[in-house]
């Protein structure tokens, strides 16, 4: 879920960024529209709704159907059922595309059109010029959504109904942490476990920023 949840929404959040740094009159209400499944993605509603779209008959197995491909028991197995939350996850991309958004607005055109005249192909724009000024832009998203997919819980509780089931597949750290806390009332146990959560939060928020050094390039040292 963390692995491929954090990189997967950042990616996708990045391309819609892109696709939205263009001119057009409705570009402001597609932002909005965009953003608005991470102003509503955490509640108990949306949950429910996403339960529903990959239930047996949901629109997702139907689309399936349709295709010729064999419906998938989202609920009765583990994996599938946590690539289910790991598509809602991605599905809120919403403030990580507002940010890159911004990002991609400061990036002068100046450097795009000298690359224009040079020859440079749309992908070489991209990773000599596009990542390398916005990856102070990508350090503080990363950072964040990695914290905040730590924190993920509304999701898995109502799609699982509180079990972390099937087979666990669902039971994120924070759902186990709930469980033991107000399910099993193991107080002492859920207050370590919050506390271990807080440290591996704070080595992985370490280890992203001394890896910066490498990856990441501010214009006022440079480049490097």
């Amino acid at each position: 879920m963390y692995l491929l949840g954090v990189p997967l929404r950042l990616v996708f959040a990045l391309i819609v960024a892109m696709l939205l740094n263009t001119a057009s009159r409705a570009v402001g209400l597609y932002r909005t529209l965009y953003y608005l499944p991470s102003l509503i993605g955490g509640s108990v509603a949306v949950a429910i709704m996403w339960r529903n779209i990959f239930g047996d008959d949901g629109i997702v197995n139907i689309a399936l159907l349709t295709m010729g491909v064999d419906p998938v028991r989202w609920f009765g197995n583990p994996s599938a059922a946590l690539w289910m939350l790991i598509c809602l996850s991605i599905w809120q991309f919403g403030s990580s595309m507002l940010i890159f958004l911004a990002g991609l607005k400061s990036i002068p055109q100046s450097y795009y059109e000298a690359a224009s005249v040079d020859g440079a192909s749309f992908f070489q724009k991209f990773f000599k010029i596009t990542i390398p000024m916005l990856s102070p832009v990508i350090l503080f998203n990363a950072i964040m959504q990695t914290i905040a997919a730590f924190m993920t819980f509304v999701p898995a509780f109502i799609i699982s109904k509180g079990t972390g089931g099937p087979l666990d597949g669902t039971l994120l750290y924070s759902l186990y942490l709930f469980k033991q806390g107000f399910e099993f009332f193991h107080m002492g146990y859920a207050s370590a476990m919050a506390w271990v959560m807080l440290i591996i939060i704070a080595i992985l928020t370490s280890l992203i920023f001394l890896s910066s050094k490498y990856w990441v390039h501010y214009e006022s040292e440079g480049g490097k």
